[in-house]
């Protein structure tokens, strides 16, 4: 019993994903069992748990598209706050972009062909606004927090300055890019979602990109003199960020079909730096997984509908969050000093 104990601790204390996924588990059981028992057969309750779970998954799709960007960042000692200013902004100029009377109808561009033209004039922004981050991060000196911290303010206001009299559209021929339906289901968010860890995680795992990144978190300047180009690997992460939010606000905005420029995005930042924190991801850089990130953003969705299971008020919610954050990274530093 004691070695059983013993090799318990062990694992959940030195392998974030053996923690991190039994804590997802012990959330499931709750989630299933909030559910409840009040269905006239198990198919009933079967097709409740399936349609709870899709719907989890969802609307948690855009900020799972975000976090695994900002796993990249955060393993490499940085952070990002912009993130949901940055969807705002580059949502509006999709809108913008692809509106009935837009840009691109201007320019008698309409359907399929509009969408591909403004699907790479959003990437292209999203990598330009992360380039302005990664500039004056790595070229700057100046501290990520500090620097996001700044474009998070800068990217909103300036979205709303030249937005607040506009109320732009999704042209119906285009909402399929994330509302198509699969029987009853919508789940093309899910899929975008799904497919971009995929990617990702190989990109993390398989590529030098992604050693380089590592070995930057760990120790930048032992990085510097193995002959790493810290200061371009560095810029490059903060473009990735820019194209991934980039795409999470297509995501977003064709599944909604508009956008609020004041709130929309509010918050992404603490939700996808919570689920890479949660994820195992160590907040002072050096290790971290999207796989960790992925069942990371699960945990936080789970406790968000375990929680609106229960009838919590949302306000209250939020706090839960901040104490999972707090918990997993005093988890962290317990493991660093033992």
């Amino acid at each position: 019993m004691k070695k059983a104990l013993h090799w318990f601790c062990k694992q959940w204390s030195e392998k974030p994903l053996f923690s991190t996924t039994l804590t997802l588990a012990a959330m499931i059981i709750l989630q299933t069992c909030a559910l409840g028992t009040g269905y006239a057969n198990f198919g009933e309750w079967g097709n409740a748990f399936v349609v709870n779970w899709i719907n989890v998954l969802r609307n948690n799709a855009t900020v799972g598209i975000i976090a695994l960007g900002m796993t990249y960042v955060i393993v490499s000692g940085g952070i990002d706050l912009a993130v949901g200013s940055t969807l705002t902004m580059l949502g509006a100029f999709f809108l913008l972009l692809i509106d009935d009377k837009g840009i691109l109808a201007s320019c008698h561009l309409s359907g399929w062909t509009a969408f591909a033209v403004a699907f790479a004039l959003v990437t292209l922004g999203g990598a330009i606004l992360g380039e302005i981050n990664g500039i004056f991060i790595a070229h700057g000196g100046i501290p990520a927090f500090i620097v996001t911290l700044g474009t998070m303010k800068i990217f909103r206001s300036v979205t709303q300055f030249f937005m607040q009299k506009r109320s732009l559209a999704v042209p119906d021929e285009l909402l399929n890019f994330s509302s198509l339906q699969f029987g009853k289901f919508m789940l093309m968010p899910i899929l975008y979602w799904l497919l971009a860890a995929v990617l990702l995680h190989l990109l993390y795992r398989k590529t030098i990109f992604g050693n380089h990144v590592v070995a930057i978190g760990s120790n930048g300047k032992a990085a510097k003199l193995a002959g790493i180009r810290v200061q371009a690997v560095t810029r490059r992460i903060y473009v990735l960020m820019g194209i991934l939010v980039g795409f999470a606000s297509i995501v977003q905005v064709c599944r909604i079909g508009s956008m609020d420029y004041a709130n929309a995005g509010s918050g992404y930042e603490m939700d996808a730096i919570a689920a890479v924190i949660v994820g195992g991801t160590r907040m002072s850089g050096g290790r971290g997984s999207i796989v960790g990130t992925m069942l990371g953003i699960l945990i936080i969705g789970v406790m968000n509908n375990l929680l609106n299971l229960w009838g919590v008020p949302p306000f209250l919610r939020e706090a839960f969050k901040g104490v999972i954050v707090i918990v997993a990274v005093l988890f962290q530093k317990k493991e660093a000093t033992a």
